[in-house]
């Protein structure tokens, strides 16, 4: 069969008839539900898909497939889809009549085609002053027809246009959403854009449309594209530059040129400033290459931070002994020899890290701080990268403290933050907690916004999972010797006496963790388990029953599930499929393409959104669904938050998520999925990150030879960057 679009499968099925009614509309991402009558046939077909701008009365060509869903029987999934004008006057009228323009219902509609026929909508396209020959119509009325013709058309021309270069409803309603009515020229002009402004399309896509609209393979604005994009993809994978060398070779095989054109094509990327290129300066000799972004805040931060130093602080004298004896004596904070040598650094430093592992003092060397500097008057700020960690640090210093994006007065409207060195935050002393989760440009933004008087103290853990953006910040600050550090390596008596912190430690140093007999009171347990299938029915039976039976916990709420991988039996998202069925088998339900939302059902927020006050990370509940209107409800932290049908995309099921996505997050029980299947995930760094993220108890579930691997695998992806020699000044080449 021959497909109806270009990029169609050829395996496709095809439908065409007249939309009945509209049973759901995604007003802001086009998922609808359709009810079409299909030629002479008395049962109408339901459809489902992204249909943006589709109406009642429309004649439309599908193409997708069809599929026999358990809970709402046969449907046709559609892949692409085509308005084809009505052919009937019966069709026009309910067309028309459906409230796609403006000033024209049903009662209007029925004239226009008494008067017009099947000519009518020809006549709204190009002879629109006729209308004004049907009563009713008059000046008005006729310039809002118009008006919305217009913006009908252009949605079509922009559907037909993305549709017929293999583009699919889904991410053409975006992209028209995102450049508007200049759609087909910014794609005419520059396919490859698609890949850094729409979300979802990546190179390949883009290079497919590019190919199609007939820029060759070895057109300059396909090989600057790929350099470009390949340079991106560096970032995204942590670093800040990378090698000239190593650059063009990613880039010459992702666009099978010769390496010359890709040479050619950088010199031009370079030339024009959308990357920059530092000669030798690579630790290994080569040319250093730069998103131009990343250049800026890598040398903006290290000049900022510099600057700092040299400048004094605004603290007035004070006598550093007496002020550890009335912390410890009249505020009730014993301080070890280690901490209180950590206390007077940070009384003497602009600059102070101070990083190590759980149970070794940090928040109670945070809060004499607080204590001693708040009685001289000094105003301090609290903060940290995510919104939890922000709660978090709240809780255990009993002082406000904020996201680093609110700190500094976020507009996510624009991108901007109003808090910067003209506008720097009112404060002698900042706190950041987690710093580790701190990547490159945040830190400059936040470094940026300090007074040059005021002093700051960063926190964290530097063996824990660096941050998901790129930098190595908190490395690189350690590894300047420029800045002030302490490291505190004793384990409290406390914390000594739970098994989480001391495995922790054991695991950070290359040692097995030392697992606590099946009935015994310990914290910390291991199950062995080496088929999947077998991993899989004892987290089942130790979420549903085991854990909340013996320590009073609540299977949702309290447990969370971790892996270090989304796919696979053992990913995040089977497992997540697998525990709604046993948590959360029923109750009202949302469904968004292959996604079920379900009152309910825990979710996590997985971008930052500040309109909202809710940040990646957060854990919800869902509390209300809206299958009208496609949006819903979610629990958070017991305040109600309202999301619209296009707003689904920033929530993920959340009974299970990857380590990476806890960083950040503690929880009362950790149950963590270790497999061989996640070999090429299994690292101590991760391993770590994991076991830290509980309160009360890990339960390991999996394979012997994979946390023996985990635990042994130390080689952590060094990333490229140069804020520590920058920092410190030193020529950057190796």
């Amino acid at each position: 069969m021959t497909p109806l679009l270009p990029g169609a499968e050829e395996t496709s099925h095809s439908l065409e008839g007249t939309v009945q009614r509209i049973v759901f509309s995604g007003s802001e991402d086009s998922w609808s539900v359709i009810r079409l009558q299909v030629g002479d046939e008395e049962e109408s077909v339901t459809a489902v898909g992204h249909l943006p701008g589709v109406q009642v009365g429309e004649s439309v060509r599908l193409t997708g497939e069809w599929r026999e869903e358990q809970r709402w029987g046969r449907q046709f999934k559609v892949a692409t889809y085509m308005s084809v004008t009505p052919s009937t006057p019966l069709g026009l009228e309910k067309y028309l009549g459906s409230g796609m323009l403006a000033g024209i219902g049903p009662v209007m509609a029925k004239r226009l085609v008494t008067r017009f026929g099947l000519e009518t909508l020809e006549i709204i396209d190009r002879q629109p002053e006729r209308l004004t020959e049907v009563q009713g119509i008059g000046p008005a009325r006729l310039r809002g027809i118009r008006a919305a013709w217009d913006r009908s058309r252009d949605m079509r021309e922009i559907m037909v246009f993305l549709q017929s270069n293999g583009i699919s409803p889904a991410y053409a309603s975006r992209i028209a959403s995102r450049y508007g009515r200049r759609t087909v020229a910014a794609v005419r002009k520059n396919p490859y854009r698609l890949a850094t402004d729409i979300h979802g399309i990546g190179f390949l896509t883009a290079d497919g449309i590019a190919r199609r609209l007939g820029i060759a393979a070895d057109a300059p604005q396909r090989a600057d594209a790929g350099v470009l994009f390949a340079l991106d993809r560096f970032a995204q994978d942590g670093h800040v530059f990378i090698p000239r060398l190593r650059l063009l070779e990613e880039a010459a095989r992702l666009l099978e040129l010769p390496e010359a054109a890709v040479t050619e094509a950088l010199s031009r990327v370079a030339g024009d400033g959308r990357a920059v290129l530092e000669a030798g300066a690579s630790p290994e000799g080569d040319d250093a290459v730069y998103p131009r972004a990343l250049y800026q805040a890598e040398v903006r931060l290290a000049a900022r931070l510099r600057e700092l130093l040299r400048e004094p602080s605004r603290l007035p004298p004070l006598d550093a002994d007496r002020a550890l004896a009335w912390v410890q004596e009249h505020q009730g904070l014993p301080l070890a020899e280690a901490q209180g040598a950590a206390v007077r650094r940070g009384l003497d430093s602009k600059i102070l890290v101070i990083t190590g592992g759980p149970g070794t003092g940090k928040t109670t060397l945070i809060n004499a701080l607080i204590r001693i500097l708040e009685r001289k008057d000094q105003r301090i700020l609290l903060a940290a990268p995510t919104g939890r960690a922000a709660r978090r640090l709240a809780e255990t210093s009993g002082r406000e403290a904020r996201t680093i994006h609110r700190l500094l007065e976020f507009k996510p409207r624009d991108g901007t933050f109003l808090r910067n060195a003209h506008r720097p935050l009112e404060a002698d002393l900042v706190i950041v907690d987690e710093v580790s989760m701190v990547d490159l440009p945040l830190a400059d933004r936040l470094v940026q916004a300090l007074p040059l008087t005021g002093r700051l103290v960063l926190v964290g853990d530097v063996d824990q999972l660096p941050s998901v953006g790129p930098g190595s910040v908190l490395r690189d600050l350690i590894d300047s010797g420029v800045v002030g550090v302490v490291r505190l390596t004793e384990i409290f008596r406390q914390a000594r006496e739970s098994r989480i912190i001391v495995n922790a430690h054991r695991v950070n140093q290359g040692e097995m963790p030392v697992m606590g007999a099946s009935d015994s009171d310990s914290d910390f347990f291991f199950i062995a388990r080496d088929e999947p299938e077998d991993v899989l029915a004892a987290v089942r039976t130790l979420v549903a029953r085991r854990i909340p039976a013996r320590f009073g916990l609540d299977p949702v709420r309290d447990i969370q599930v971790l892996c270090p991988m989304h796919r696979g039996l053992l990913g995040t998202t089977h497992l997540n499929d697998m525990l709604r069925q046993l948590l959360n088998p029923r109750g009202p339900e949302l469904q968004r393409g292959e996604r079920i939302f379900r009152v309910g059902d825990k979710v996590m927020q997985v971008r930052n959104n500040y309109d909202r006050d809710v940040f990646n990370g957060d854990l919800g509940r869902i509390t209300r669904v809206d299958t009208e209107e496609g949006g819903l409800q979610v629990n958070f932290h017991d305040r109600d938050v309202d999301y619209r049908s296009g707003d689904l995309d920033q929530l993920s099921p959340a009974y299970a998520c990857s380590i990476h996505k806890a960083q950040g997050n503690e929880y009362p029980a950790v149950v963590l999925v270790l497999h061989h299947q996640h070999h090429v995930m299994l690292q101590r760094n991760l391993l770590y990150t994991a076991i830290t993220r509980a309160r009360r108890l890990v339960v390991l579930v999996g394979s012997r030879r994979a946390l023996a691997r985990a635990v042994r695998n130390n080689h952590v992806q060094e990333r490229h960057t140069l804020l520590a020699s920058r920092l410190a000044e030193r020529p950057p080449q190796g």
